[in-house]
C-alpha cells in the first residue's frame, strides 16, 4: 500500500477532544525529515483538521502506538508526564538470538552519534554520554524467532536498538546495529505495544494497545 492510500481513520487506537493516538506502520516517519515524504503527524493532522502537537517519537522503521496532542494544555500535561518519567512504554521485538538471561534489566551509556544517526554504546560515563536503562523479559519463541517484551525506564535516541545489540540479540532486520540482513521493506520487527499514561483533564490512567502489524509472517508466528 503506498502511503497516500493509508486509511488513517483505521489506525486511531484512541481519541477524545485532548488526545489521539494511531498505530504507526513501519516506514512511515513520526514527523516529517530529510526525505520529505509524508509523516504520521501530517496523516494526523489532515484526519483531524487540525494541528497536532507532537509528544514523542517512534524510530521510522518502528511500528506502534503514537500519541499526540489536540490541544496546547494536553500537551504540556503529557510532556511533563513523560520528563517525569510516569508514562509506561511497553515494546515487543523480535530477534534471532535469544538473551543468555530471560529477564533482565540493562543499564549502558550512550553516545547518539548524529552524523551516522546512530547511538553507540559508551565503555563509560562522560559528558558526552547518557544513561539508558531498560527491562527485558523473553515472551516466547517461534521456528526460527524469539520474542521479547521490553519496558523503557529511560527514552534515549535508537535505546532498546543499541541496548539489544550490546547483549548480542540484535533486532530482525535492524542492520544498522548488527542484525545480518534488512527486511525487504527495511522495517525492524519492533513494535510500541503498550502505552499507559493519566489523562490530562481527568486525571484517569488510559491505556493504549496497538496491535501488531497484520500479515507480518514474523509476528503472525508469535501468540500475542
Amino acid at each position: 500500500m503506498h502511503k497516500e492510500e493509508l486509511d488513517i481513520g483505521g489506525l486511531v487506537l484512541y481519541k477524545n477532544n485532548q488526545l489521539i493516538a494511531f498505530n504507526k506502520p513501519a516506514g512511515l516517519p513520526v514527523v516529517s525529515d530529510k526525505t520529505g515524504d509524508k509523516s504520521m503527524a501530517v496523516f494526523g493532522q489532515s484526519y483531524c483538521k487540525s494541528k497536532l502537537g507532537l509528544i514523542h517519537r517512534l524510530d521510522r522503521p518502528a511500528s506502534g502506538a503514537v500519541l499526540f496532542a489536540r490541544t496546547e494544555g494536553a500537551l504540556a500535561a503529557l510532556n511533563e508526564q513523560f520528563r517525569n518519567r510516569e508514562v509506561e512504554k511497553v515494546y515487543l521485538a523480535a530477534v534471532a538470538v535469544r538473551p543468555e538471561q530471560d529477564e533482565g534489566r540493562l543499564i549502558h551509556y550512550l553516545r547518539k552519534d548524529g552524523r551516522k544517526n546512530q547511538a553507540m554504546i559508551a565503555a563509560e560515563k562522560d559528558r558526552n554520554s547518557k544513561k539508558a536503562e531498560l527491562s527485558y523479559r523473553y515472551l516466547q519463541s517461534s521456528e526460527h524467532y524469539h520474542l521479547l517484551e521490553i519496558r523503557l525506564h529511560t527514552g534515549r535516541h535508537h535505546q532498546i536498538r543499541a541496548q539489544l545489540a550490546a547483549i548480542g540479540s540484535p533486532i530482525k532486520g535492524d542492520v544498522k546495529y548488527g542484525f545480518r540482513r534488512n527486511n525487504p521493506d527495511r522495517s525492524i520487527h519492533l513494535h510500541a505495544w503498550k502505552l499507559a499514561f493519566r489523562h490530562p483533564v481527568s486525571g484517569q490512567r488510559e491505556l493504549i494497545i496497538a496491535p501488531l502489524p497484520e500479515g507480518d509472517p514474523v509476528w503472525s508466528a508469535f501468540q500475542i
